[in-house]
């Protein structure tokens, strides 16, 4: 099983990005997965999840903000990222219940 997230960078806080995370090796569809960050010094934390069947939860800190999608037949996951924080600065990674992928930057500048 593979994950690669992508779509990471650099943006004023404020504004906006798109992460994307493509998924080999499993059956994607009948997958839950998930989005977590770990800023430096700080312990990782769950930022949003999505079900197989299409059921999301997010942290609070992200509610309203941030929108966790699936496109099972390309086998992706998104995290679309808005009202950017210098606070949301962190290494963002996707990851299903046994397999974490390599994760992507994102910086917020403030």
């Amino acid at each position: 099983v593979q994950l690669q997230a992508s779509g990471g960078g650099l943006v004023q806080a404020g504004g906006s990005l798109r992460l994307s995370c493509a998924v080999s090796g499993l059956t994607f569809g009948n997958s839950a997965i998930a989005w977590f960050r770990q800023a430096p010094g700080k312990q990782r934390d769950l930022v949003a999840a999505i079900s197989s069947e299409g059921n999301a939860y997010y942290q609070d800190a992200v509610k309203g903000r941030f929108t966790i999608s699936r496109d099972n037949a390309k086998n992706t996951l998104y995290l679309q990222m808005n009202s950017l924080k210098s606070e949301d600065t962190a290494v963002y990674y996707c990851a299903t219940d046994s397999v974490r992928g390599r994760g992507t930057q994102v910086t917020v500048s403030s």
